[in-house]
């Protein structure tokens, strides 16, 4: 009802940041068009999608004027925001929580690239009870902590103390993974107890961001791998996901002529996360020195499972059990059936998963596993004491 309530100081700051972007990315969009229309005259600009003369001097004087206000308004807004602060409460709504997490994921590398207020940075939650056993709970894209809600109790109710983490899932999987390790190294240091058995639940792309977090934790000698007993993978793209490679095929055809070319900006505003789901990128070599635009082949360099640990991966369908083969494959409206299992035409490429530790959930859309009773069952027979 009341909108403003979930405002924090520092958002008026980063939201002028954003206008400013949006003003000066719109203005260079319609400069781009503007210039492929001259250029069918044979009108040349100064470079590539920039125009010349008295429009060019237009287009410069805008992209200026936005850029001085914007700094005018960052500074008063950054002596203002110390004041305001004495009179709020401080702290932030789920409401407010869950638009900073979808903006994080589909623009959060922007954001941390250019110093927003906005941009989230990794953190580990939980709610003080620490036992011998942790679970760690990694979410997906445009997501946080709090969507493991509905699993929680059953997990906990495991003997498990469970901690969430929230990151930025606009960058890179990788980048994630590094610092996700580094979290983990420090969560097990600073642990009031001793920790006896880890154990890692993920959504969505958190897959990708733990074998990530997995494969440089090894790399660099950390400890926490060795306490480490399961994962269970919930809806991962193992191998990438449809909807990326159909986005990749939009960034080919607007640059196929020069009308649509700048429209290009458009799509690129999708973030590193987002584009590292085409294939299912783990490494940093994976997209380092590439356009992540542009149309290319999966050259992903394989990373198997880890030794030693117990590894369960759940795939969903929104087809039902009796339904055709073709329909049951194409998965969960988000990752298909042969991703989520980690199956691939390249033997190289296919994730081992032990056929007792696959588990399809029929007539399942890619969020329901969030909160699916079948799940969670599933769960409790995975991770019950003693298996």
């Amino acid at each position: 009802m009341n909108p403003l309530k979930h405002l924090r100081p520092s958002d008026a700051r980063a939201i002028a940041k954003l206008a400013t972007d949006a003003t000066v990315a719109v203005t260079g969009i319609a400069e781009g068009v503007h210039q492929s229309v001259w250029g069918t005259l044979g009108v040349r600009g100064k470079g590539a999608g920039r125009t010349g003369g008295i429009t060019g001097l237009v287009y410069g004087s805008v992209r200026g004027v936005t850029q001085l206000v914007a700094k005018g308004a960052e500074a008063a807004l950054s002596r203002l925001e110390p004041l305001l602060e004495k009179g709020s409460k401080g702290a932030s709504t789920p409401e407010r929580d869950a638009v900073l997490a979808a903006l994080n994921g589909v623009m959060g590398d922007r954001l941390a690239e250019t110093k927003n207020p906005l941009a989230t940075r990794m953190s580990l939650h939980h709610d003080g009870k620490a036992g011998s056993k942790i679970a760690v709970l990694v979410h997906g894209l445009c997501m946080n902590e709090q969507c493991w809600q509905a699993h929680t109790p059953a997990i906990e109710a495991l003997g498990y103390s469970t901690v969430g983490v929230r990151y930025n899932t606009g960058l890179h999987t990788s980048q994630n993974g590094r610092e996700l390790a580094a979290q983990l190294e420090q969560l097990l240091a600073k642990w009031p107890v001793a920790v006896k058995e880890l154990t890692v639940i993920v959504h969505s792309m958190g897959g990708l961001v733990t074998r990530s977090a997995l494969h440089y934790a090894n790399e660099q000698g950390m400890a926490w791998p060795g306490k480490l007993k399961n994962i269970v993978f919930l809806g991962t793209p193992h191998h990438g996901a449809p909807l990326e490679r159909a986005g990749n095929w939009v960034d080919v055809m607007l640059g196929a002529t020069p009308y649509s070319a700048p429209f290009k900006k458009l799509t690129a505003l999708r973030s590193a996360g987002i584009t590292d789901l085409r294939y299912g990128h783990v490494l940093d070599e994976d997209w380092e020195g590439q356009d992540r635009f542009s149309r290319k082949a999966d050259k992903r360099i394989p990373v198997p499972l880890p030794e030693g640990v117990a590894c369960y991966t759940v795939a969903a369908t929104t087809a039902s059990k009796r339904s055709l083969l073709a329909q049951r494959l194409v998965g969960d409206g988000l990752v298909p059936l042969r991703s989520a299992l980690g199956q691939h035409d390249d033997t190289a490429r296919t994730l081992g998963f032990a056929k007792a530790a696959q588990c399809v959930v029929y007539g399942t859309n890619h969020m329901e596993l969030l909160r699916s009773e079948e799940v969670g069952r599933q769960l409790g027979a995975w991770l019950r004491p003693g298996r």
